[in-house]
Protein backbone atom coordinates (compact mmCIF):
# COMPACT_ATOMS: atom_id res chain seq x y z
CA UNK A 1 0.00 0.00 0.00
CA UNK A 2 1.27 3.75 -0.53
CA UNK A 3 0.32 6.54 1.28
CA UNK A 4 1.08 10.39 0.26
CA UNK A 5 3.02 11.77 2.87
CA UNK A 6 4.46 15.42 3.67
CA UNK A 7 7.57 15.37 5.27
CA UNK A 8 9.41 18.37 4.11
CA UNK A 9 6.40 21.12 4.11
CA UNK A 10 9.02 23.51 5.51
CA UNK A 11 9.85 24.15 1.47
CA UNK A 12 6.65 24.90 0.54
CA UNK A 13 5.81 28.33 -0.68
CA UNK A 14 1.93 28.05 -1.51
CA UNK A 15 1.83 27.54 -4.79
CA UNK A 16 -0.62 25.05 -5.13
CA UNK A 17 0.91 23.24 -7.65
CA UNK A 18 -0.36 19.79 -5.98
CA UNK A 19 -4.14 20.74 -5.40
CA UNK A 20 -4.56 22.09 -9.07
CA UNK A 21 -2.80 18.53 -10.80
CA UNK A 22 -4.68 16.45 -8.57
CA UNK A 23 -7.83 18.54 -9.44
CA UNK A 24 -6.81 18.53 -13.18
CA UNK A 25 -5.85 14.62 -13.18
CA UNK A 26 -8.20 13.33 -11.09
CA UNK A 27 -11.21 15.09 -11.00
CA UNK A 28 -11.07 16.12 -14.38
CA UNK A 29 -11.53 19.98 -12.96
CA UNK A 30 -9.16 23.38 -12.47
CA UNK A 31 -10.01 24.77 -8.76
CA UNK A 32 -7.53 23.76 -6.10
CA UNK A 33 -11.04 23.86 -3.65
CA UNK A 34 -11.75 20.45 -5.90
CA UNK A 35 -8.70 18.66 -4.96
CA UNK A 36 -8.13 15.79 -2.24
CA UNK A 37 -4.82 17.85 -0.99
CA UNK A 38 -5.18 21.35 -0.51
CA UNK A 39 -2.54 24.12 0.99
CA UNK A 40 -3.53 26.12 3.79
CA UNK A 41 -1.34 29.16 5.46
CA UNK A 42 -0.79 28.37 8.71
CA UNK A 43 -0.61 32.11 9.29
CA UNK A 44 2.39 33.21 6.65
CA UNK A 45 2.04 35.49 3.53
CA UNK A 46 5.12 33.39 2.58
CA UNK A 47 6.35 30.34 4.65
CA UNK A 48 4.12 28.04 7.43
CA UNK A 49 1.93 26.21 4.47
CA UNK A 50 0.31 23.19 5.75
CA UNK A 51 -1.27 20.13 3.56
CA UNK A 52 -4.67 19.13 4.55
CA UNK A 53 -5.53 15.43 3.17
CA UNK A 54 -7.05 12.21 4.64
CA UNK A 55 -4.51 10.76 6.55
CA UNK A 56 -5.98 6.77 6.18
CA UNK A 57 -7.33 6.01 8.98
CA UNK A 58 -7.17 2.18 9.76
CA UNK A 59 -11.15 2.28 10.33
CA UNK A 60 -11.84 5.61 8.67
CA UNK A 61 -14.70 7.39 10.19
CA UNK A 62 -15.91 8.72 7.24
CA UNK A 63 -16.29 5.50 5.71
CA UNK A 64 -18.03 4.44 8.82
CA UNK A 65 -20.91 7.72 8.32
CA UNK A 66 -21.69 7.23 4.77
CA UNK A 67 -24.78 5.85 4.69
CA UNK A 68 -24.66 4.55 0.99
CA UNK A 69 -21.20 3.09 0.56
CA UNK A 70 -19.97 5.58 -1.50
CA UNK A 71 -16.75 5.52 0.72
CA UNK A 72 -15.47 2.50 1.74
CA UNK A 73 -12.43 1.29 3.90
CA UNK A 74 -9.41 0.59 2.13
CA UNK A 75 -7.06 -2.05 3.49
CA UNK A 76 -4.23 -0.80 5.73
CA UNK A 77 -6.22 2.74 6.04
CA UNK A 78 -8.11 5.36 3.93
CA UNK A 79 -11.13 4.86 1.54
CA UNK A 80 -11.55 3.83 -1.46
CA UNK A 81 -14.29 6.43 -3.44
CA UNK A 82 -17.24 5.42 -5.32
CA UNK A 83 -18.54 8.68 -6.62
CA UNK A 84 -21.63 7.71 -8.18
CA UNK A 85 -23.18 6.37 -4.62
CA UNK A 86 -22.42 9.80 -3.29
CA UNK A 87 -25.44 11.62 -2.41
CA UNK A 88 -23.67 14.59 -1.32
CA UNK A 89 -24.94 14.57 2.27
CA UNK A 90 -21.71 15.75 3.57
CA UNK A 91 -21.94 12.99 6.63
CA UNK A 92 -18.67 12.02 5.83
CA UNK A 93 -17.16 15.85 6.00
CA UNK A 94 -18.23 15.97 10.06
CA UNK A 95 -17.06 13.01 10.17
CA UNK A 96 -13.47 13.57 9.41
CA UNK A 97 -11.24 14.51 12.60
CA UNK A 98 -8.47 16.27 10.54
CA UNK A 99 -10.63 17.93 7.59
CA UNK A 100 -9.66 16.13 5.24
CA UNK A 101 -12.81 15.29 3.00
CA UNK A 102 -14.03 18.56 1.41
CA UNK A 103 -17.18 19.22 0.33
CA UNK A 104 -17.16 21.92 -2.77
CA UNK A 105 -20.22 24.38 -2.89
CA UNK A 106 -22.03 22.19 -5.58
CA UNK A 107 -21.91 19.14 -3.10
CA UNK A 108 -19.07 17.39 -4.68
CA UNK A 109 -16.69 15.59 -1.64
CA UNK A 110 -13.06 15.74 -2.39
CA UNK A 111 -10.74 13.27 -0.67
CA UNK A 112 -7.20 12.01 -1.16
CA UNK A 113 -6.77 8.51 -2.21
CA UNK A 114 -3.37 8.16 -2.19
CA UNK A 115 -2.55 7.89 -5.96
CA UNK A 116 0.87 10.25 -5.80
CA UNK A 117 -0.65 12.26 -8.47
CA UNK A 118 0.45 15.58 -6.71
CA UNK A 119 3.94 14.67 -5.83
CA UNK A 120 5.80 15.32 -9.12
CA UNK A 121 4.17 18.76 -9.68
CA UNK A 122 5.34 20.01 -6.21
CA UNK A 123 8.63 22.43 -7.10
CA UNK A 124 10.18 22.19 -3.97
CA UNK A 125 9.64 18.24 -3.19
CA UNK A 126 7.63 18.83 0.01
CA UNK A 127 5.69 15.47 -1.00
CA UNK A 128 6.72 11.83 -1.07
CA UNK A 129 4.27 8.77 -1.80
CA UNK A 130 5.47 5.91 0.65
CA UNK A 131 5.35 2.76 0.68
CA UNK A 132 3.75 1.14 4.04
CA UNK A 133 2.81 -2.48 4.96
CA UNK A 134 0.89 -1.37 8.04
CA UNK A 135 -0.38 2.13 9.15
CA UNK A 136 2.78 3.77 10.16
CA UNK A 137 5.29 1.54 9.29
CA UNK A 138 6.92 3.50 6.36
CA UNK A 139 9.26 1.38 4.39
CA UNK A 140 12.79 3.13 2.85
Amino acid sequence: MKLLTTPRMDRCIGCHSCALACARLIHKRLSWSESGIRIHSSGGLSTGYVAVRCLACDTPPCASACPTGALTPRKGGGVVVRKKHCIKCGECVQACPVDGVYQADDGNVYICIHCGRCVEFCPHNCLELQKVHEIGEVLL
